[in-house]
């Protein structure tokens, strides 16, 4: 079985075709730049890396062209898209809605369309990529994948924030957390590695690039995590500012002249 994983982001799109009988990795790459000057695809076989200068105005012309790419004669791994059985999409928010992976038909669609404004700079790029796929491959099975899935049942002491009750119960502000696929699968590892069960076990779970998070596992569920409503919450990362003092927020923009969406755009 050969399943071909998407991740999209705003501007870019990241790949990996695997061959699921042995767990290999046949192609991998990423789209970058998408609808911006300079665009090009990044594409490695059997370790050998190439680059692709290349126009793509958007996700679907991103998708089109890894396509051609992975079926090409000289480039490609597989001689059709047949070949591939299933779409697997990182999808960066399921709010309460999902807490685990599923099978994406027009409900969840839609369903993914209401959390756009608990993601609103993940989600409509994670959406474009299932739309691109779907476009270009009708009949494949897509697959969402969650960041926030493996979070869901932290207990109530954990995701709630110290404001009204009704924030949460009305519009649904609460921790979430995020990278939950990376410490659901580094704490399966730990448990490996000790040769434990995971449920056995608690764990400090630490992922680390230029967005960062920690998570503390017991038993094999996330009961706390560092980031919050949405991924810019916990440590310092890359660009992201972590945790501050909330009224640093208010100080600035009426020191700078801010609006909202720009004091966003300087703590992301």
């Amino acid at each position: 079985m050969k399943v071909l994983v998407v991740n999209a982001g705003s501007s870019s799109l990241k790949f990996q075709l695997f061959d699921m009988e042995n767990e290999s990795v046949l192609a991998k790459g990423n789209c970058e730049k998408i609808g911006l000057d300079g665009s090009f695809i990044g594409y490695s076989v059997n370790g050998v890396k190439k680059e692709i200068q290349t126009e793509m105005p958007n996700h679907n012309v991103a998708i089109s062209l890894l396509m051609d790419l992975l079926t090409d004669e000289q480039e490609g791994v597989i001689k059709s898209l047949d070949e591939i059985q299933a779409v697997g999409h990182r999808i960066v928010h399921g709010g309460e809605i999902y807490t685990d992976s599923v099978l994406i038909d027009d409900e969840v669609l839609k369903e993914l369309e209401s959390l756009k404004p608990l993601g609103p700079l993940h989600m409509p790029a994670n959406i474009a990529g299932i739309y691109a796929c779907k476009e270009a491959m009708p009949n494949i099975p897509n697959v969402a994948v969650f960041d926030t899935a493996f979070h869901a049942q932290m207990p109530k002491e954990a995701f709630l924030y110290a404001v009204p009750y009704e924030a949460y119960t009305d519009y649904k502000v609460r921790r979430y957390g995020f990278h939950g696929t990376s410490h659901k699968f580094v704490s399966g590892e730990v448990a490996k590695l000790l040769g434990k069960k995971v449920e056995d076990l608690k764990i400090i779970t630490v992922h680390l690039g230029n967005g960062s998070s920690i998570a503390a596992v017991q038993n094999g569920h996330s009961v706390d995590t560092s980031m919050g409503f949405t991924p810019l919450a916990g440590v310092p990362m890359g660009t992201r500012s972590g945790d501050i003092d909330p009224a640093i927020v208010n100080f600035i923009a009426k020191k700078e002249c801010l609006s909202q969406a720009e004091s966003d755009n300087v703590l992301n």
